[in-house]
């Protein structure tokens, strides 16, 4: 078997047998990837607290011939999760950040986006408990991007016509994107002033500084990342993290 060697990050673990876990890795070199970690869960084993979710670090895995479950050979943790337990919603920010990478990353060579997702949680950890929610908000929305999912926000989703940046605009996640006044039409869509707009712009783009939101709009910017997450990653389905984050205990609201 081929050995590989990557930096990775923890997305989740389950155990296997008496003795093993499986463990869901994002990495540079391969994507995301599947691997059994033998003896992790022994007293004495090499892997210690190292496979904790959301810690990352370096691994050495043996690639599987005929199978897309690997072998972990070993996994050296840089940085471990602490530092993304406190508050709940840093935690529940950087769940949906993971979660986003196990179900929708692909299973293959993506250097560029493996670092976006490792800085994105570095910055989520580092940042003041006070700028958790929009920071959290601008990595969400840079990691839809980064998967290829990015909102329209500069033209109709529809017919591609421009759409005028004055009183309410039309934003429709099902379409993906704002609506012109006559694509708008009978259409489920939230409203945006223009203000709104550019708050938006500034968070999926990352471009300027971040948008000074009070509670009331970190609220509502969450439940629109929600709605669009929600309709383009999972066909309407469910996201345990995405129902955390969203929940009206966590964060800010």
């Amino acid at each position: 078997m081929a050995l590989v060697e990557t930096v990775g990050t923890v997305l989740s673990t389950m155990p296997y047998g008496e003795t093993s876990k499986i463990a869901r890795l994002a990495t540079a070199e391969l994507g995301v990837v599947s691997v059994i970690a033998k003896g992790a869960k022994r007293p004495r084993s090499k892997f210690g607290v190292a496979l904790a979710s959301l810690s990352s670090g370096h691994a050495a895995i043996y690639l599987a011939r005929q199978s897309d479950l690997h072998t972990l050979a070993s996994f050296e943790a840089v940085t471990v999760p602490e530092a993304l337990a406190r508050p709940i919603e840093r935690y529940a920010i950087a769940t949906v950040l993971a979660e986003m990478m196990l179900h929708f990353a692909p299973h293959e060579r993506n250097p560029d986006l493996y670092r976006f997702f490792a800085h994105a949680l570095d910055v989520l950890a580092a940042v003041p408990v006070d700028g958790v929610a929009v920071v959290g908000l601008r990595s969400v929305w840079g990691l839809v991007g980064a998967l290829g999912f990015a909102p329209t926000l500069d033209r109709c989703a529809k017919d591609g016509v421009a759409v005028a940046r004055t009183g309410s605009i039309a934003f429709s996640p099902g379409h993906g994107g704002v609506l012109c006044p006559a694509c708008s039409r009978g259409v489920d869509a939230a409203t945006l002033q223009p203000r709104d707009l550019a708050d938006l712009e500034a968070l999926v783009h990352g471009r300027g500084d971040l948008p000074a939101l009070t509670d009331r709009y970190l609220v509502a910017h969450r439940r629109l990342a929600g709605r669009y997450l929600r309709h383009h990653l999972t066909d309407g389905g469910s996201l345990p993290a995405v129902s955390l984050w969203l929940d009206p205990s966590v964060g800010s609201g």
